[in-house]
């Protein structure tokens, strides 16, 4: 077994015992002892491990496993190692002064143990902040954390990879967080002192700011406390305060108290308040403790708040009227919404379209490799329309490939023709909403031409929104297109809460207040300015503009704000004047230092980072140059730097440093495509993001196996050769080799059925299979069925083949071939390669599409003087197969995301039960072993594997019987 693999396995086992896992966790670590417990657990496993050699931090070896049985000494350890660790203290900080919020963590810990151990640190923080400080004391001697240069601290990143130190990184963590993490040694008797601090700026959304902090200490703490003191100049509207744990006795924990302009929360059982029960060890603090509030909007129009040299200015007037839109909605409908997405795509359409005003307009477009509109213009938000738009929509059904420069192009045109005839309102916005979840694969499909055919039709004159929906999709491309159509981009998680997702952005954008928003200050009395031209302001939302101070005379900083309103322009002005923070809050100036500056370099790096990956090669060079320069000088984890800790020397040698990174969506798009959706929620017991969670790789290189019916094997594509199979009696196995693990499930029918594996209705590529039943019924009368033939068909390239256990027989250019298995036989032509090997396997390459190997079995039961003959089906090389692809194979040919938690010994087995968060489901999942023949077709190889039960569902799209097809050959598009 790889070595990768025995890592994986033993990190699970770790995070198992482990007390403390993510916000404030402290994880303890004794590898040698958990590496014993562990074979224990799992002696199937433990010849195919083989020995390995485990470097000692602990100075002392631990007592040997008991003579009580693998899980009970399993438990024994637990709660061992439980006591050898006392974390005494977890606490967060936040202060938020005018929106801008200043977060410290801080976790202490005691080694009570008489060696020393590895203890690791844990904390998710929100996606959007920076992180500003981290530092570590231990006895006595204090390790801070320095920002560097991306580039100089990567250097130093795989200088301690290469010399075989460990470098941990910030990994995503569900869709809004990151997980930072970082170990070190704690000698015996010892403490160690945390302390991660994080800044961001409060972004207004739906009317409200929202501070998040999960918390997830997996034990008891002497001292735990969650404190918020909120200071806002211009007063405070409301606050609330609400856990995803709050129990009905935890709920008075919570205190609030609120005055015209600050407001203090605080939360801080005891330890008998956090335990689940009174005589448990585990907490019930596990979850996310939100915070929302908002502030007063004054009539006046202005919150300008001059402080130390610096000024923030937020634009949010209340009571403004609402500005008509005209917005075309462009749904795509290719093969690859199949199953899932495309019912939630239209639930939520149908939402959105009851939510339009009767002064918008609409219009829907549908599309795949053809482009399809419901009208031929926008159409009035009547009763009458709407309801026929919403029948519509629910007729779109998944189809063909994905064309998205055409539907785009006949979007805009759309709009210039009604605006050209005048048919919308003068005074009202225009704008596209393009829901995808595929890379466009028909027509024109270069990334860059899109970008720029999009951007020259619309030419400033209207919005262009891009919905990601799922992990295959470009989000780089649909971010850079929306930015330069004066739109954003959002991602769209796949599972259950996707039509709460789509609908919850639409409302975000369906209330235009004002449109073209410029925001003018003195030019000699400020620079260093950041964005003030904005495309619109939405209901809910504000607008922020900061900057530095060149003039001190305050008499005379007008602001002047002009802008399109519904009916007229908007046109506002006045004289700003400076905050005394010390008069609002007297004897409290120490809280806010430096604040306003921070936040104003935290905007400007924001607002570069933006604009970094659009105009010539020059100016992303200068904007990157700039936003590092600022990184650097206010120590801020941005995209462009790097926080390198270095950590204390170990007995042993010196120990690797710890690499904070700050994650853009790209990234952590594709860390979740080939390191596991960690990103999608954190587990309450196993730390996800270093094992326990695995993605299947991306479009290119993915490779595909199959074989009988009760369970093909399928693995999941990868650009470094990741496969999906079928095999046996069928077993399905999605194989991800970059991360050493792999999904699989099963499924039965009766004996003739013909299931659809692979299909591609760009290359008009499709692999049929017909399941046969088992020669001998056995006694129990249950049917053991297997792939007994299947049809491969590619239109494109006019090739068929049809293969059974018997014979192979191929269709090409007006030719047929007939081959038996007992034959040897190479077939090369400009389209095809075409290999047989003597009662072995047939290998086929089909050029610039496919290569796939299908083996031919033959089970011997000797006692029951019996054989089976039966086929599997590997697929070798997807990467050329469109986004569209799709099937019982086929889905999974560009990876599946997926997490896997809560690990469970089952008691008196050596195996492991667990649960699985796929697809939006949450499915009971059996450590089980599958033979993966693709390398070693007479014996096969053992592969690990986590077992889906009912043929698959949850973890396919749909159900089994929606694969059935009622020819070998039938296409299926």
């Amino acid at each position: 077994m790889p070595a990768q693999w025995r890592v994986m396995l033993l990190w699970i086992c770790v995070c198992i015992w482990l007390p403390a896992q993510a916000h404030g966790a402290l994880v303890v670590s004794r590898r040698d002892d958990l590496t014993q417990s562990y074979y224990a657990v799992f002696q199937e496993t433990k010849e195919a491990m083989g020995p390995r050699s485990i470097k000692k931090r602990s100075t002392n070896s631990a007592d040997g496993m008991s003579g009580n049985g693998p899980v009970k000494s399993y438990r024994a350890e637990e709660e061992k190692w439980k006591q050898m660790v006392e974390v005494f203290s977890v606490r967060v900080d936040c202060t938020v002064t005018s929106r801008f919020a200043h977060t410290v963590m801080t976790s202490k810990a005691l080694n009570k143990a008489n060696a020393s151990q590895e203890i690791f640190f844990e904390m998710d923080l929100p996606k959007t902040a920076f992180i500003a400080n981290f530092s570590m004391e231990i006895d006595g001697q204090t390790y801070v954390g320095a920002v560097k240069e991306k580039e100089k601290a990567k250097k130093q990143y795989e200088k301690a990879v290469s010399s075989g130190q460990t470098a941990g990184l910030v990994k995503a963590s569900g869709r809004k967080m990151e997980k930072f993490s970082v170990s070190v040694n704690i000698a015996a008797k010892s403490n160690v002192t945390f302390i991660l601090t994080y800044e961001e700026l409060l972004q207004r959304k739906k009317g409200q700011y929202e501070i998040l902090t999960r918390i997830k200490p997996k034990q008891p703490v002497q001292e735990f406390q969650i404190v918020t003191n909120i200071y806002e100049p211009k007063g405070i509207s409301y606050v609330d305060a609400h856990a995803t744990f709050l129990s009905n006795e935890l709920l008075p924990l919570v205190v609030k108290t609120i005055t015209d302009n600050k407001a203090h929360i605080s939360f801080s059982p005891t330890m008998e308040e956090q335990r689940k029960c009174s005589d448990c060890d585990g907490t019930i603090i596990d979850g996310d403790f939100v915070i929302t509030y908002d502030v007063n909007r004054a009539k006046s129009l202005w919150d300008i708040q001059i402080v130390n040299g610096y000024f923030v200015h937020f634009f949010a007037p209340p009571d403004l009227p609402r500005v008509p839109k005209n917005v075309v909605f462009v749904i795509d409908r290719s093969g690859s919404m199949s199953g899932g997405k495309m019912v939630q795509t239209r639930e939520a359409m149908l939402a959105i379209l009851k939510d339009l005003h009767e002064e918008d307009h609409f219009a829907l477009i549908k599309f795949d490799n053809r482009i399809e509109s419901w009208r031929n213009s926008l159409t009035k938000a009547t009763k009458e329309n709407v309801s026929e738009g919403m029948a519509y929509v629910k007729k779109i059904r998944d189809n063909g490939s994905t064309n998205i420069n055409d539907a785009l192009l006949r979007a805009v045109n759309m709009l210039l023709e009604d605006r050209k005839e005048k048919k919308l309102p003068e005074r009202s916005i225009d704008m596209i909403i393009l829901l995808t979840d595929g890379m466009p694969n028909d027509g024109e499909s270069r990334i860059p031409n899109i970008q720029a055919n999009v951007r020259s039709a619309i030419g400033g004159n209207m919005s262009l929104f891009c919905l990601g929906f799922g992990n295959d999709v470009d989000y780089s491309f649909l971010d850079v297109m929306s930015r330069q159509n004066k739109g954003v981009a959002r991602r769209i998680f796949e599972g259950s809460d996707a039509v709460i997702q789509l609908q919850g952005f639409y409302e975000e954008v369906s209330s235009p207040l004002l449109l073209e928003v410029d925001l003018r200050y003195p030019e000699n009395a400020v620079d260093s300015l950041t964005t003030n031209h904005f495309s619109q302001l939405f209901n809910g939302s504000e607008i922020v503009v900061a900057g530095r101070l060149t003039d001190n005379d305050m008499d005379n900083f007008m602001v002047e704000v002009f802008a399109q309103g519904p009916k007229e322009d908007f046109q506002a002005q006045g004289k700003a004047s400076e905050v005394n923070l010390e008069v609002i809050y007297p004897g409290q100036e120490y809280i806010f230092g430096d604040f306003s500056e921070r936040l104003w370099a935290y905007l400007t790096i924001q607002q570069l980072l933006e604009n970094s990956d659009i105009g010539t090669q020059q100016e992303k060079d200068n904007v990157t140059a700039k936003a590092l320069d600022l990184s650097l000088r206010y120590s801020f984890v941005t995209p462009v730097t790097s926080m390198v800790v270095t950590k204390p020397e170990m007995e042993d040698g010196p120990d690797g440093p710890l690499i904070a990174d700050k994650l853009t969506e790209d990234q952590r798009q594709k860390a979740e495509r080939h390191m596991g959706p960690s990103a999608h929620g954190a587990s309450s017991h196993v730390a996800s993001s270093h094992v326990a969670s695995s993605r299947g790789g991306s479009s290119r290189g993915g490779s595909s196996r199959g074989g009988s019916s009760r369970g093909g094997s399928s693995r999941g594509g990868s650009s470094r050769g990741g496969s999906s199979d079928v095999d046996g009696d069928p077993h399905f196995m999605i194989e991800l080799p970059e991360r050493d693990d792999a999904l699989c499930f099963n499924i039965n029918d009766k004996p003739g059925t013909i299931f659809n594996l692979v299909r591609d209705p760009k290359s008009g590529f499709v692999v049929n299979g017909q399941i046969i039943g088992k020669k001998k019924i056995v006694p129990d009368g249950n049917i053991n069925t297997y792939f007994g033939r299947f049809g491969i068909i590619h239109q494109k390239l006019g090739v068929r083949l049809e293969v059974s256990t018997q014979d192979i027989s191929v269709f090409h250019d007006g030719k047929q071939v007939k081959l038996l298995w007992s034959d040897t036989a190479s077939i090369k032509e400009t389209n095809m390669d075409f290999r047989l090997t003597k009662n072995c396997s047939l290998t086929v390459s089909l050029r610039h599409s496919v290569k796939f190997t299908i083996i031919r079995h033959t089970k011997v039961w000797k006692k029951r003087h019996d054989q089976q003959d039966y086929l599997g089906f590997y697929t070798l090389d997807s990467h050329h197969l469109s986004a569209s692809v799709h099937g019982l194979l086929g889905q999974f040919y560009h990876g599946v995301g997926f997490e896997v938690t809560d690990l469970r010994p089952v008691e008196g087995q050596e195996k492991l039960d667990a649960t699985m968060y796929v697809k939006g489901q949450t499915l009971n999942v059996t450590r089980h072993w599958q033979k993966d023949f693709s390398r070693d077709v007479k014996d096969g190889e053992n592969i690990p594997c986590w077992f889906v039960n009912s043929d698959g569902t949850g973890l396919i799209d749909g159900r089994a019987s929606d694969y059935i097809v009622s020819r070998l050959f039938k296409a299926a598009f």
